[in-house]
């Protein structure tokens, strides 16, 4: 379980990302954006495949399983750029981000899962932390004039979450599935981009390479890593460690030039850290308890 929890974690680190090769894309619109990158995700799928790198395709898929996977993949990302369209960047992104506290939450209801007040106390830590990089401009003013933009936030993670623990009922599922996940979430996204968007393609080398980076991990890859590790690893870790996404990707930024290091995010790195290793306490400890039987063996 160790290693799935590890594995999904790196999902985490790849959407730390997601900021970076955005802004280098250039203009490409949001939409247009992520049917290119889904595209490239679900290109990476299939040359998986050909190298025999994913399992064959054999058992029949449950509907459900279909529902669940193209519509956490595209529905996340509709909601999203909605939340955006509709309501200021530093609220939209903190509702969305609470994403990670309904999967602590919602593990509770799981087979097979318990809740514990350290999975509920890191996943708080890790939003508090959150607070600090998310409302680093002063301060949250939510105004209900932007009501309808901070309902799509709150579907956003509404949805992932739905998403993340749902996909844990199909552990019979292969990963690889999600390949079908991604070209159907790159289809949906370039029929609203048709509908709602201005066709701009990427300049330069530079914002071309920064397109084929979004899809091959932050909007890709990433996707088979938290597939393979909420359906088999610890799910309450995964919830909570995955705060860690705003506070490495401000960390990206600012190693690029595209943010300052202050005070925020000292303690937001504190404040996740600490969260993340709290919420994890028992799957250390076990880690710890093995490696003494082990030494003693």
């Amino acid at each position: 379980m160790g290693r799935a929890t590890l594995i999904g974690f790196s999902a985490v680190v790849m959407w730390a990302l997601l900021a970076l090769f955005t802004d280098a894309s250039g203009r490409v619109p949001p939409f247009q954006l992520a049917a290119m990158a889904f595209a490239i995700g679900a290109a990476l799928g299939f040359v998986a495949r050909g190298a025999g790198l994913s399992p064959a395709q054999r058992a029949p898929i449950p509907p459900l399983a279909w529902v669940v996977g193209i519509g956490g993949l595209f529905g996340y990302h509709f909601f999203y750029f909605t939340a955006l369209r509709n309501a200021p960047a530093v609220e939209a992104s903190l509702i969305a981000y609470l994403w990670p506290l309904l999967i602590v939450l919602g593990s509770a209801l799981m087979p097979g899962e318990r809740l514990g007040w350290h999975h509920v106390v890191g996943a708080l830590m890790g939003l508090a932390g959150t607070v600090l990089i998310v409302a680093k401009g002063g301060g949250l003013g939510f105004d209900a004039r932007y009501g309808f933009g901070y309902a799509m936030a709150a579907l956003c993670a509404l949805t992932w979450s739905s998403y993340s623990l749902l996909s844990r009922r199909f552990p019979a599922v292969p990963t690889s599935v999600v390949t079908w996940f991604c070209l159907a979430a790159a289809g949906l996204s370039l029929v609203c981009h048709l509908a709602l968007e201005r066709t701009v393609w990427p300049e330069g080398v530079g914002q071309w390479l920064a397109v084929a980076g979004l899809g091959l991990m932050p909007v890709g890859g990433a996707f088979y890593a938290w597939d393979h590790g909420v359906k088999r690893g610890n799910i309450q870790v995964l919830g909570a460690a995955s705060y860690a996404a705003p506070l490495l990707s401000t960390l990206v930024l600012i190693t690029f030039g595209f943010a300052e290091p202050t005070w925020r995010i000292v303690a937001a790195c504190l404040l996740i850290t600490a969260g993340a290793a709290l919420a994890a306490k028992n799957l250390l400890s076990r880690r710890a308890d093995d490696a003494a039987f082990g030494g003693d063996a």
